[in-house]
């Protein structure tokens, strides 16, 4: 299948950037992100455990989790200097309003872009020693992700529709997702093998109307899911 094109905006100037596809589709028609009407475990834009802490009270018992920081959600920064290299996630970003560019100068011409994207819900993207600037636009905070550390709990097996991009393996599980009820193609699938962001990283994808089903490899690496209804395991 052929991937189908975009044009991805940026948040707040407007320019005209690279992007490879459909992420911003739009939201679903119901204003619903949880499929919180279905039993069993469900992914959404918070789910997961990377870059989070457990600390413990007086007692042993454990308090609630703290997330670390790396860098704020907006911003340019430095790569090797204000960020370093490694994979970040930003979740709860509700508005559309996130946008993120991995740059190799500080130019900010069309050609110093390396990899973009817009983001509802949560997001992870890798920067790369080699790449010199890393923009955030209207994100929540970046938290530092430890792709060796195994997560704990369960990967779930439902996730949000327009919950953003999830980490196979750790906030969803392999294998065959249904999602009925989309209209008008503005449910966009993306399977990618890293989160780095840019063509290369695409494995399949999709802009659906009607019924989606896709099978998530345990090799794929992310999944991501924007403008459509729930998910759910088949």
């Amino acid at each position: 299948m052929g991937m189908k094109g975009k044009v991805a905006l940026g948040a707040v100037v407007g320019i005209v950037v690279i992007g490879a596809v459909s992420a911003n589709a739009g939201s679903n028609g119901d204003g619903k992100s949880n499929g919180s009407g279905d039993k069993g475990t469900s992914a959404s834009a918070d789910h997961g455990s990377d870059g989070k802490k457990t600390a413990k009270g007086k007692d042993g018992g454990a308090k609630a989790t703290e997330k670390k920081v790396a860098f704020a959600g907006d911003g340019e920064f430095r790569v090797g200097k204000d960020v370093k290299p490694g994979t970040y996630r930003t979740t709860g970003n509700s508005d559309g309003m996130c946008y993120w560019e991995r740059a190799k100068d500080a130019k900010g011409e069309m050609d110093s872009i390396l990899a973009n994207d817009n983001v509802t819900g949560a997001s992870y993207v890798t920067v790369k020693a080699t790449d010199k600037i890393f923009k955030s636009n209207g994100c929540k905070d970046w938290e530092a992700v430890d792709l060796k550390a195994t997560a704990k709990g369960t990967p779930a097996s439902r996730m949000a529709g327009d919950g953003g991009m999830f980490r196979v393996g750790a906030d969803i599980a392999p294998g065959t997702y249904r999602s009925t009820g989309n209209t008008d193609d503005s449910c966009y699938w993306e399977r990618t093998k890293d989160a780095k962001g840019d063509m290369n990283s695409i494995i399949a994808n999709n802009n659906v109307s009607g019924t989606a089903v896709v099978t998530i490899s345990a090799s794929d690496g992310y999944f991501k899911t924007t403008g459509c209804k729930d998910w759910k395991k088949a």
